[in-house]
This record gives structure tokens, sequence and C-alpha cells, in this order.
């Protein structure tokens, strides 16, 4: 009911023109400034037929829609706004009517069927933040780094492991007003590495993929220039490495990145940095489940603002390279155990990866006090024990595979059915069990 009387509003004022989905909201007699295309899921003709759009400063699209864009409508002088995600039939001739929005400030292409990026590009001189996440970009022109004014470069895809090339030249003149750069690919022999340390300003910095040799030039400019931006304040970090050691090497850094509050590290990581105890304000925290130890939860548990910790790795089942560190993680025991003590501000804890081990809370002591919720996505399990210990624990998330083995699944069902053996008195402190 709220939604509708916001809807109706915004209409009266002319504040944004509404067009598909459930929505019925009448013809604006005026001349339209904002304007939000939904999906309908009806085939229903040109929804905008009768609109004018000269005016519109803003067009935003939600869910996926096969209509054409009334880009003829469209005074390309003044639209600011194109935010284009998930339009299919959105393809790269349609970037010919894009570059001539002098004045575009937000250009998202999100999971659309965009490959290429025309040198043209380097028109839109107003560009802020560029967003072509989820598609089959996977290189810039060489124009692209006339874009001073660009403060967001979004693009490559984790699921896919896709990352996105840089232009291979080194600017005169470097984009300094670059603030978020993610998704990028570094490759041996790419100039990419060492142009970072230009880049003074980048509060996040997300590398998908390294293809690069360990003590080759490359590594180490890579290595400078993270050291580097760190030093100039960079705020969050995310590293994807499946092959070249390089995340194993921001051990040796000489100072710690103390201004880091987001931390990534993913691939064959062999032990986290031990710089990482001195990061007062880190708040979430990814590495890889190759260090999913016991060594590992008493390492950080002291990190006084850690909200959200995952542990995760794409790889397959019968990585025997993966299966084998995993059981060197765990105890005489046979189990990884999360020891009592710290973790005071820990609500979100999260296991993405095709492999979990056996993983139990300590039993004595106050283990996570704050902890709220546990998400784990995994294609084989060997269960979680011990959850009745953590005392703000709500709920448990289990995303299991559809390959799962039938070990996997009987503890999954298990778990589930454990509140009918509790007695009353612990069948209310038992958290919510939620399967996918």
């Amino acid at each position: 009911m709220i939604l509708e009387y916001i809807m109706s509003k915004a209409s009266q004022e002319n504040f944004i023109t509404v067009v598909g989905g459930h929505w019925l909201m009448p013809t604006p007699s005026n001349k339209v400034r904002r304007l939000s295309m939904q999906s309908s899921g009806s085939k229903q003709g040109n929804p905008t037929k009768g609109m004018d759009l000269s005016q519109v400063r803003s067009l935003t699209v939600f869910g996926s829609q096969d209509r054409p864009l009334p880009f003829h409508s469209f005074n390309n002088g003044i639209i600011q706004v194109l935010d284009l995600e998930g339009w299919k039939g959105l393809t790269n001739k349609h970037m010919e009517d894009i570059c001539k929005m002098l004045v575009l400030k937000y250009l998202s292409l999100r999971r659309t069927e965009i490959s290429t990026i025309p040198s043209e590009i380097e028109k839109i001189q107003d560009l802020e933040t560029f967003d072509v996440r989820e598609t089959n970009v996977g290189d810039l022109p060489k124009t692209f780094g006339n874009l001073k004014r660009l403060r967001s470069l979004l693009g490559g895809s984790k699921k896919s492991r896709k990352a996105l090339k840089m232009p291979q030249e080194k600017n005169k003149v470097p984009m300094k007003a670059l603030r978020v750069l993610s998704g990028i690919e570094i490759s041996e022999g790419s100039t990419t590495a060492a142009s970072l340390d230009q880049l003074t300003r980048l509060r996040k910095l997300a590398i998908y993929k390294l293809n690069i040799i360990e003590g080759q030039k490359t590594f180490i400019d890579l290595c400078s220039s993270i050291q580097y931006l760190c030093s100039c304040g960079l705020q969050t970090l995310a590293i994807n490495d499946v092959s070249s050691n390089f995340i194993n090497s921001l051990d040796s850094m000489s100072a710690p990145p103390r201004y880091l509050i987001g931390l990534e590290l993913s691939g064959m990581l062999e032990r986290p940095p031990k710089w990482i105890v001195e990061l007062k304000n880190l708040y979430k925290l990814t590495l890889s489940v190759t260090v999913l130890k016991t060594d590992t939860f008493k390492l950080i548990q002291d990190l006084p603002k850690l909200f959200s910790l995952t542990f995760t790795l794409n790889a397959a089942k019968d990585d025997r390279d993966i299966v084998d560190i995993l059981e060197e993680n765990k105890q005489l025991d046979r189990e990884i155990i999360v020891p009592p003590g710290g973790f005071k501000s820990l609500k979100l804890l999260r296991f993405f990866a095709t492999l979990v081990p056996r993983l139990s809370f300590a039993v004595t002591g106050e283990v996570m006090p704050t902890l709220e919720r546990i998400d784990m996505q995994f294609q084989a399990f060997e269960g979680i024990y011990g959850i009745e210990t953590l005392s703000s624990l709500r709920e448990v998330h289990l995303s299991v595979d559809n390959q799962a083995d039938e070990i996997t699944k009987f503890l999954v069902e298990d778990l589930k059915d454990t509140p009918k053996y509790l007695d009353k008195e612990y069948v209310s402190k038992w958290p919510k069990i939620i399967t996918v």
C-alpha cells in the first residue's frame, strides 16, 4: 500500500514515469524526465507510445526485456543516466547511439549481450560510472583511458571467472579520478600492473584473474603497485589467484595495509598474511578455503570490527590438491574447531566452496557471541557441529549442489531433523535451518 502511494505521488509530481510491470500508470501529460521501464511478462505494444521523451534525463530498466529501446526519441545532449542492466536484445550496434550521449554520467550494460566497446566511448567525457559486469566484454579500447572523470569501472564475472583487460598503453595523463577498479585481468607483459600506482585515489581494487610468473617484471610491478596503493588509502582489496602464487607473496609487504576495511584473497592461499592481525578497521574478510583451519580462526579472532567472514574456493569436487590440503588442515581429531574467545563483532559466517570439511564450535567458553547467520554453499559436506553453543545464531542457510552425494544429503537432513530429538528447553534456542 505504501509503495502504491509513493508510485502515485511520483506520477502526480512528474518525478518518475513507470511503464510496464504491474503498474497501470496514466500517460503523463508533461514531458518525461525520468523513465523506468519494467518487464510486464506480456507482449504488449510500444509502452512509450504517445509520450514526449525529448526531456528524458534518466532511463532505468528492470527485468529481462526484449522490446526495442526508444533511443530515437531521446535528446542525446541531456540524458545523464542509462541503466540497461539485463536488457535482452541490446547489441553492439546500439553502442553507436550510446556514444552520442555526450553528457552521460552513469552507464550500466551489466548482463546484456554487449561484447565490444567502440573507441568512440572517449567522447563521453563526463562519464563517471561504467558497468560491464557479466557481459562478453573482455577488452577495452585504447581510447578508454581518455575518460578522465571516470570514478568507477566495473567488469568481469566472479562466477564464470571472466575478467576485463585494461588498455595496454600507459597514459600520459592517468585516470586519477578513479575510485573503484573491479573485475580486471593482469597478464604477463601487460602495462596494467605498472600503471596501477598512478591511481592514487583508488579505494577499491578487485583483480579477478592473474596470469603472471613469479619473479618476472609484471609480478614485481604488481607487488610494488599494491603496496603503494595501500599506503595511499586503499580500502578494499580483492584478488583471485589460482596459479601464480601472487597472493602468497603479499605476506612479505613491508608495511601492513592498515586502511583496509575489506580484504578478499581467493585461490591456492597457503596461509593468511601475518599482518592481518594489525588491520584494526577490517570489516569484511574473505579467505580461500585452503586456509580453513583452527589456527586461522585463532589468528583473526581478535580483529575488533570484523563483521563478515567468508571462506571460498571454486574447484572440482575431485581436485586432489584441494582434498589433500583440507585433510592437512584438520587437527588430530579429524575436524576444524572454532575456538572460544574473540569475534566480538562477527555477525555473518559463510562457506562457499565445493568441499566443506567437518567444522565444530567449541563446547566450552563463549564462541562467536554475536554471530546471527551462517551461509554454506557446497557439493560435499562433512557436517557442522556445536551450533547450539552460539547464543545469537538465528539462521543457518544450506545451499546443496544437485550433484551432492548421498552422505552429504544425509548430513543435511540430519541437521534439519536435530530439533526433533532435543528437549523442549533447547528447541527454542536451535537456529532455523533453511535449505536451497
